[in-house]
């Protein structure tokens, strides 16, 4: 009889060991929300930037500009946004009004609006038509209204805050479910304000009540991402260089300026946003903005200047692959159309991401990991198809490895690890071997994994084994994806 009861008891102290060791790790730190989930699963977007500042062949409009000049006699949404499509770009922003004031939809708030334009003799709206050209697409759209309005007569008032505020009403009201409102820190300074050339400055800390603002973008559009340099979903990488740092968390505490106590945008240390900040206070992953062109209005005289599909490539590497997204400056001509060589730099991205991601020659691999959480948690959930199934480690195990082996040599030039970010961002470094002639070598190593992080190795590697080993996580850790990928050469794209 003691000896069955031990026997019971020795079964329920199994069975009880093995639940709990299959139950999932808590989660780590701050976390994203559902509306940054979907952000960091679209990766890249586009930044269409089209206005009367084109027909001036400026950068920025000054706010002077007659409507009359905006008239691009063969604008095509349809084009353009399929052009981004192959791009695989999943969605796009439109700056429906930039810093000259110049809204692209017939808004009630300004006489200065397309409705003044001959554009679709005067009943044109662009910012609907990029919208169902998106939703056409399958597409995702969002707006980006200039705080900064070098044209209105009250800017530097509070009466232009709720001008600002009504603009952004009436954008988050017409043009359905928004991923993004875009912000940025350009504020204050030359202007024409409603005929008077004069300089306009504002306490960037405190005059638009940001607070205010942002919490009307929660409750009229709360699935959209808001971005501005330091700001509440989405912060800006701090450059325009299209890339991140090496290291770049997806968690941020933002900083003020050297001698300064309140960080706000357009108001903030923007050196620590490539970088992002280990532990930070605010899941608020990086944005990495460029042009296509040099510019990110058309210029005629950039013709032939603009980034082919193999630096786009690299791009794409330097920000996605570093836990961020890639925000791409399109800009349409004086036609209303991209160039053709702007669509063909699109497509070769799209063909370079496709072909190079296709095939995970991890999922041929015998995997053995040094640590097993519980069946639901194994290693083979690194080359399943599901972003969030993952690998985990027992609660007291940090650094553990996994082994893929292969009857034949595997040759790959590209890593590619991504975390169950639903739990955090956990893991603090690894370190990648290939079995070299008998021996392990060390081929790379990578911090801030989070959503995703990719190793671009220069020169390929051919073997039959290769270790994966986590040297630093303050918890256990839930990978998601170990994947090894031979670069795609890049196809005719004409």
């Amino acid at each position: 009889m003691k000896n069955r009861l031990l026997s019971v008891v020795a079964c329920i102290v199994f069975f009880v060991g093995t639940s709990l060791s299959q139950s999932a790790p808590k989660p780590y730190g701050v976390l994203p929300s559902a509306r940054q989930l979907a952000w960091h699963e679209m990766e890249m977007y586009g930044l269409i930037h089209f206005t009367p500042t084109t027909f001036e062949n400026k950068e920025w409009g000054y706010g002077d500009a007659n409507p009359s000049i905006f008239n691009p006699t063969e604008f095509d949404a349809n084009k353009i946004v399929s052009a981004l499509k192959s791009g695989g770009l999943k969605g796009m922003i439109f700056v429906s009004k930039h810093h000259d004031g110049f809204c692209l939809w017939p808004s009630k708030t300004t006489d200065y609006n397309i409705s003044k334009s001959p554009f679709r003799n005067g009943k044109g709206d662009m910012v609907k038509e990029f919208e169902q050209a998106c939703r056409t697409a399958g597409m995702q759209f969002g707006i980006y209204c200039s705080p900064w309005d070098r044209n209105n007569a009250q800017y530097g008032t509070y009466e232009y805050v709720k001008t600002y505020r009504a603009q952004l009403k009436e954008l988050y009201s017409n043009y359905g479910s928004l991923f993004m409102s875009w912000h940025d820190g350009a504020n204050g300074g030359d202007g024409y304000y409603g005929g008077e050339n004069a300089e306009r400055t504002i306490d960037r800390t405190v005059y638009y009540g940001w607070d205010t603002t942002w919490a009307m973008t929660r409750k009229m559009q709360p699935m959209a991402n808001i971005f501005s340099d330091v700001g509440w979903d989405v912060r800006w990488v701090g450059n325009e260089d299209g890339g991140a740092e090496e290291s770049s968390w997806s968690t941020f505490t933002p900083l003020p300026p050297k001698g300064y106590t309140i960080a706000g945008p357009g108001f903030s240390d923007y050196s620590i946003n490539p970088e992002g900040t280990r532990d930070g206070k605010f899941w608020m992953p990086a944005e990495c903005d460029v042009p296509l062109r040099p510019g990110w209005f058309y210029h005629p005289e950039q013709q032939g200047k603009s980034k082919t599909a193999e630096q786009l490539f690299q791009l794409y590497l330097k920000s996605v692959g570093r836990g961020g997204s890639l925000d791409l400056g399109i800009s349409p001509n004086t036609k209303g159309l991209l160039d053709d060589e702007d669509i063909a730099s699109l497509k070769g991205l799209g063909q370079l991401v496709e072909n190079t991601f296709k095939q995970n020659l991890a999922q041929t691999a015998v995997l053995k990991a040094s640590n097993l959480r519980g069946k639901a948690f194994g290693p083979d959930k690194l080359v399943d198809t599901d972003r969030y199934s993952y690998w985990a480690s027992s609660d007291n195990i940090t650094t553990p490895e996994l082994i893929l082996s292969w009857k034949e040599d595997v040759a790959f030039d590209i890593i590619r690890l991504r975390e169950n970010i639903k739990l955090g961002q956990r893991i603090g470094a690894v370190e990648v071997d290939a079995m070299v002639d008998g021996a392990w070598k060390t081929i790379a190593h990578a911090t801030s994994i989070g959503s995703c992080r990719i190793i671009s190795i220069p020169s390929t590697i051919k073997t039959k084994q290769v270790r994966l080993r986590v040297t630093s996580s303050p918890v256990c850790i839930a990978l998601s994806e170990f994947g090894l990928y031979k670069k795609a050469e890049l196809a005719n794209t004409k």
